[in-house]
C-alpha cells in the first residue's frame, strides 16, 4: 500500500478523484494522478478468456470500444474452445479473467469441477438469455415443454439424451432445475452429457441428443436451421436469474486488486453502453456475430438481445425478462444470496456431499468490496442488500436465508 492510502483519505475516494480525473484529461497527466496514488493498475495488459456465446458481449465491447483504456488497462479478448479448457486456463494463470460460467467458480473453488483453487467473482455479466431447446423430432411426437416431455417419455420408453455444457455450471442448473420440476429426474431417467456451447447444433443436426440448454444464440439458431424448438427459456425458471460472471483466481485479486478493480470498471461501463438504447444493442450484434467473436450471422443474436422470441412453431412473443446486460447495475452487483443457490443445487444433485457454509463460501468468491469500488468509479447504483429474493418456476422462493433447508427439501433429487 503506498504512503497516500496510509492518510485519511480513503481508498475508494482516491479511486473517485483518480478515475474523475482520468476520463478528462490527457494520456500523460493521467499517469502522473495514478502514479501520484495508489490505484494505477499493476498488471496494465489482461487476457479475458471467453466462449463463442451473446453474453461475452461486455467483454468484447469494453475492449473494441476502448473503455478500458479510460481505467488504464488494455483487455485482450481470448476465444476458448469450451468451459473445460477456461477452468484450466484461470487455474493455470494463463487466463488472467473469463467470462465464466457462476457454477464453474464456485466448482473450481471448491474441488468439485476439476482442480482445486481459491477463485473469485467480480461481477455479473448478465442476466437470463438461455434456452432449453428439444429436437423437431421430439417436437413432432408432441413435446414442446416439460410436461409433454414427460408425457412422452413416459409413453415412449428409451434412453433420452440431454446436454448441458459443464458439469457444475449454470445450463446443468437450469436443465436439472426444469426436467425436475415435472418429476423428471435427470441422473435417473435420463443421460445427460457435456457438450461445449458452438458445437451444440451441430450435435443435435446429426441426433447425438433430444434436447440441450446452451446460452444464446445456440437456441435460436436451431430453430434459424429447422432442427429444434425453444421448449423453456431460463428466464421462465427463474425471471432474471444469475448467469455468466467475470470470474479470476483469488490469487490475481490479492496480487493485482488495482487491476481487478480497474476491468471491473471497464466491463461495467462496457455493460451499462450495451444497455443504453436500440443502437447500441445492435451494434453489439454485428460486432460480436465476427467470427473472431461469436461467429454467426447477426440476425441469429440481435432478435433475442431485443426481447423478440419464435419457439420455432409458430410461437412469437416479446420477452420482458430478455438478456440484460447492466439494468441499473442490479445485474452485475455480485448477490451472495446467487453464488449460494449455485451451491444449494450442487448438494441438490451429489456435486457436493456435505452442507458447505453457504454463505461464508459466497463471502469468500463474491468480491463485494472491490465490484463497489468499480461501480462508485462508474457512477453505478449499488443494491442495499447482498441478498435478494426470487421465486423459481416451481413456486419455490428462494432467499438464501435457510441454504441447507432449502437444498434439501427438493422431492426430486440425486
Amino acid at each position: 500500500m503506498s504512503d497516500l492510502l496510509e492518510t485519511p483519505m480513503s481508498r475508494r475516494k482516491v479511486l473517485q478523484a483518480a478515475t474523475a480525473t482520468a476520463l478528462t484529461i490527457d494520456p500523460a497527466l493521467r499517469a502522473a494522478v495514478y502514479a501520484g496514488g495508489s490505484d494505477k493498475p499493476e498488471k496494465e495488459e489482461v487476457k479475458i478468456g471467453f466462449i463463442p456465446l451473446t453474453d461475452c458481449a461486455s467483454v468484447v465491447m469494453a475492449s473494441v470500444l476502448g473503455i478500458d483504456k479510460k481505467y488504464g488497462v488494455k483487455i485482450t479478448p481470448s476465444k476458448e474452445a469450451s468451459w473445460a479448457g477456461v477452468r484450466d486456463k484461470l487455474v493455470s494463470g494463463e487466463l488472467d479473467f473469463a467470462h465464466a460460467l457462476y457454477g464453474l467458480i464456485y466448482g473450481v473453488h471448491l474441488g468439485t469441477s476439476g482442480p482445486k483453487k481459491d477463485m473469485a467473482v467480480l461481477m455479473g455479466l448478465n442476466q437470463n438469455g438461455q434456452a432449453i431447446t428439444l429436437s423437431k423430432k421430439l417436437a413432432e411426437k408432441g413435446a414442446v415443454d416439460a410436461p409433454s416431455l414427460l408425457k412422452l417419455m413416459n409413453d415412449e420408453k428409451r434412453e433420452y439424451t440431454f446436454a448441458q455444457t459443464f458439469p457444475t455450471g449454470t445450463h446443468a442448473m437450469w436443465l436439472y432445475y426444469w426436467l425436475a420440476s415435472v418429476g423428471i429426474n435427470p441422473l435417473k431417467d435420463a443421460k445427460v452429457i457435456t457438450v461445449p456451447p458452438p458445437q451444440m447444433v451441430a450435435n443435435m443436426r446429426v441426433g447425438n441428443m433430444d434436447g440441450y440448454c446452451v446460452g444464446e444464440p445456440w437456441g435460436h439458431r436451431a430453430i434459424a436451421d429447422g432442427i429444434g424448438i425453444t421448449a423453456c427459456t431460463t428466464q421462465d425458471i427463474w425471471p432474471d436469474h444469475p448467469e455468466k460472471v467475470l470470474g479470476t483466481s483469488a490469487e490475481f485479486v490479492n496480487k493485482y486488486p488495482n487491476t481487478a478493480r480497474a476491468v471491473t470498471a471497464a466491463i461495467l461501463e462496457a455493460s451499462k453502453w450495451i444497455d443504453t438504447g436500440l443502437q447500441n444493442k445492435l451494434k453489439m450484434a454485428e460486432t460480436i456475430a465476427d467470427k473472431a467473436y461469436v461467429n454467426t450471422s447477426v440476425d441469429v443474436i440481435n432478435q433475442r438481445i431485443l426481447g423478440r422470441y419464435q419457439n420455432g412453431l409458430g410461437k412469437t412473443w416479446d420477452d420482458a425478462h430478455c438478456m440484460r446486460f447492466f439494468a441499473d447495475g442490479t445485474t452485475n452487483f455480485p448477490y451472495l444470496s446467487d453464488g449460494m443457490w449455485f451451491l444449494t443445487q450442487h448438494k441438490r444433485w451429489g456435486l457436493i456431499k456435505d452442507h458447505p457454509d453457504y454463505l461464508k463460501v459466497a463471502k469468500e468468491i463474491n468480491q463485494i468490496d472491490i465490484y463497489k469500488d468499480a461501480a462508485t468509479a462508474t457512477k453505478t447504483p449499488i443494491p442495499k442488500d447482498v441478498m435478494r429474493t426470487s421465486k423459481l418456476i416451481d413456486g419455490v422462493v428462494w432467499d438464501g436465508k435457510d441454504p441447507k433447508k432449502y437444498a434439501d427439501n427438493f422431492k426430486v433429487h440425486a
